[in-house]
């Protein structure tokens, strides 16, 4: 059984759940609900984990890796920070992100931007702000991206994005190395050797390695284990042509978290040391020196710290067919605050946050306020049979994804993210007022 709640999830006497040593039905009633609550010390433990037990499971074999923070999980200025703080990097794929990274007080050199489109107007803030990585995902981005740094008089750091041919994971639109998608050059077509050429002889690019993703929810190492290889065997194909050994590999990540108690969740101790021994297998299989190399841990660091916290409104029954019912629970919230269960089918865990009942368990499905048959939290969970209108629910694992995904779907307010430590609770992210709603509106005259 996986533990699906962030480490300082605890019940009180009373039966009310606490996180971060603060009573939920105090952040409700402080900041209403829906409510996204990111548990500090979790979510910055985990980043330190990460940067801690890869690079000493690297650093066994000579060399280094660095962690990126995956910015489209959650980002917020302040989250930047910690991650800054806690020896983590972050990669973006927009100037959004960029901008809020920065502001966070992330150096430019440690931040990655990706994308299979970038503007020009992306491509020329990150020149300028001298980002440590741009990864380009086309041949087109390469002549685009070489005639702005020649503009702009500076030389762009550059990671090619091969797509390796080995998938793992996840639903299919979450998956990104298989070759029918839009990320990526191909390997096997011979399109990512052909782009690794054209960036070393482009001006104003310095051609600095190759970058890959696989997927995401990754469980087994065996998928890490062949793309490495795949991925230096590029690059020793491209050493072999040109003299050039690229100095970087970025393996990307796509490390799976528990959503439900029954679900797996991939340990970042047990990972670190098993993708190193792969990829010092690879090296002793292809040959040449030994390149530096980065992750990007993906939902693994924000996912498991945050819990969403909702009122209940309606509750009622429904006959099933073949016999019994289920409970219907409606809450204040649904898919503008976490479209992944109608997007991905995903499934999570969730109970009742402001008390603790002796009522026997009753199959239940989480659903929203929305105008869409299709909005449901929780497809399938065991709540209470004396769930009834007031009540807070807690879902759990929804760090990731929730907020960098929400919309305004039925002109909805978008929740506020507030994270919790030692007894305190601050704002990372406001919620959406009426007034930005209408804000938003041009009005007729």
């Amino acid at each position: 059984m996986s533990t699906v709640w962030p480490a300082t999830h605890e019940r009180a006497d009373d039966g009310a759940m606490r996180l971060g040593g603060i009573d939920v039905r105090d952040l409700a009633r402080e900041h209403g609900t829906p409510l996204y609550v990111v548990d500090e010390d979790d979510m910055r433990s985990r980043a330190r984990s990460f940067a801690r037990h890869f690079g000493e499971a690297f650093a066994a074999h000579g060399t280094t890796c660095d962690v990126y923070y995956a910015s489209k999980a959650l980002l917020s200025s302040r989250i930047s920070a910690w991650m800054h703080e806690d020896g983590v990097r972050i990669d973006v794929a927009s100037g959004g992100e960029l901008e809020l990274a920065l502001r966070g007080g992330m150096p430019a050199a440690h931040i990655t931007l990706h994308g299979n489109n970038k503007s020009d107007a992306e491509l020329r803030r990150a020149l300028a702000a001298g980002v440590g990585h741009i990864v380009v995902d086309s041949l087109t981005e390469v002549e685009v991206l070489s005639a702005l740094a020649v503009e702009a008089g500076v030389v762009a750091p550059v990671l090619v994005r091969v797509t390796t041919g080995v998938h793992a994971g996840g639903h299919e639109y979450i998956a990104t190395s298989h070759e029918d998608q839009k990320f990526g050059l191909s390997l096997a077509s011979g399109a990512a050797l052909g782009a690794l050429r054209a960036v070393h002889e482009a001006q104003g690019l310095e051609l600095r390695g190759i970058h890959t993703h696989i997927g995401s929810q990754i469980l087994s190492i065996d998928a890490f284990r062949e793309s490495a290889e795949r991925m230096l065997g590029l690059r020793a194909a491209f050493a072999a042509e040109s003299g050039v050994e690229v100095p970087e590999v970025d393996l990307g990540g796509g490390y799976a978290i528990a959503y439900t108690p029954e679900a797996e969740a991939l340990d970042p101790s047990v990972a670190a040391r098993e993708i190193a021994d792969a990829v010092a297998a690879a090296v002793a299989t292809v040959g040449g020196s030994w390149p530096t190399f980065s992750i990007e841990p993906g939902r693994a660091i924000a996912g498991p710290a945050g819990i969403t916290l909702y009122t209940v409104g309606v509750v009622k029954h429904v006959a099933l067919e073949g016999g019994g019912d289920r409970q219907y629970v409606a809450v204040d919230g649904g898919m503008s605050d976490n479209p992944r269960t109608i997007m991905y089918g995903a499934e999570y865990a969730a109970e009742l946050a402001d008390r603790e009942s002796e009522a026997p368990p009753v199959l239940s499905r989480v659903v929203g306020k929305h105008c869409e048959s299709g909005d449901i939290v929780v497809r399938d969970v065991h709540l209470p049979a004396d769930t009834a209108r007031g009540d807070l629910l807690a879902v759990a694992a929804t760090g990731a994804y929730g907020r960098s995904m929400a919309s305004n779907y039925n002109a909805i307010l978008r929740p506020a993210v507030v994270a919790v430590r030692d007894g305190s609770s601050q704002v990372l992210i406001r919620r959406d007022t009426m007034e930005d709603l209408l804000g938003w509106d041009v009005a007729p005259d």
